[in-house]
């Protein structure tokens, strides 16, 4: 990221010593050490806590390295930010919709970083901490995109892990958008989910394959794994209410919630199995992305 930023092809000494001069700089540290953080904090206004261990089947493998940065990490910037008194206006924790159900350690352990930063409001009234969470960026790293991507590169085969699979799609600018809309307009202990649509995991693949005579192949369920994702659960979808293009999830925590009157969610649980894209608008969807060649019809 520093050598695209510099537009640079290798990284040489200067380019370190540079950053201290500019109005980017990158910090090497863990987000579970406290005197790291809080170097990475001085005189920040706003966190985007990105930090995390999000590939489903390695925290399955290594629970506890998925503890230490999603769970303690959290609990850190929240300590570092109260004990030092620090002029940190906003934290946005950026979640997914694996923490909504969950049932594997990611989701666990993001749904637990949710609720840590939730309750910070009630430790640190200088500071406001309010979550996005939302589906699967198109071509994010790790996501099976750039994998299909890859193993049609080569001739195939293209692997799922079921035909029947869903998952929530949405390109990065409306992951950005929501990150900004929790910034601007969240109160404290919200959180911030998006009007998305989803796909067939089979849809994707064919979209990808795009008529070439290239093998589809079916894996089975890899540790952890749902056949569908949600978003807003039936007890959250209780406490939630609309705002613009959002769904707002309301602080569990009575001390946090505010008395505004919006219009309710009106639905008992977002999930993506309900919004399903057909083959065509996922093939668009794609195409609208970069990600592959534009119909010619």
């Amino acid at each position: 990221m520093r050598l695209e930023y510099e537009r640079r092809r290798a990284a040489t000494d200067e380019v370190v010593y540079d950053d201290y001069r500019r109005r980017l700089r990158f910090i090497i540290g863990d987000v579970a050490d406290a005197n790291a953080v809080r170097m990475a904090f001085q005189n920040a206004d706003v966190v985007f806590h990105a930090a995390a261990l999000k590939q489903v089947p390695s925290c399955e493998y290594f629970p506890a390295q998925a503890v230490r940065t999603n769970v303690l990490g959290a609990e850190t910037i929240v300590q570092v930010i109260a004990e030092h008194e620090l002029q940190v206006s906003a934290v946005i924790g950026i979640s997914t919709d694996k923490a909504c159900k969950p049932v594997n350690v990611m989701g666990m352990t993001k749904a637990l970083q949710e609720r840590i930063f939730i309750q910070g409001n009630i430790d640190n009234a200088r500071t406001r901490f309010v979550i996005a969470r939302y589906g699967n960026v198109l071509a994010s790293r790790g996501s099976v995109i750039p994998l299909f991507l890859d193993q049609a590169s080569r001739g195939g085969p293209l692997t799922i892990t079921a035909p029947d699979m869903t998952r929530f799609l949405m390109s990065l600018d409306t992951a950005v958008d929501t990150i900004f809309a929790a910034l601007d307009d969240a109160a404290a202990g919200e959180i911030y989910v998006p009007d998305i649509s989803s796909a067939r995991m089979i849809d994707v693949a064919n979209a990808v394959i795009d008529g070439r005579p290239i093998e589809v192949v079916e894996t089975g369920f890899r540790p952890g794994e749902k056949v569908h994702e949600i978003l807003v659960s039936e007890e959250e979808a209780t406490r939630s209410v609309r705002r613009g293009s959002y769904v707002v999830i309301k602080p569990m925590l009575p001390e946090l919630r505010s008395g505004a009157d919006e219009p309710p969610f009106g639905r008992a649980e977002y999930s993506s199995a309900d919004r399903v894209l057909s083959a065509s608008a996922v093939r668009d969807l794609l195409a609208s992305n970069g990600l592959v060649a534009a119909s010619s019809a």
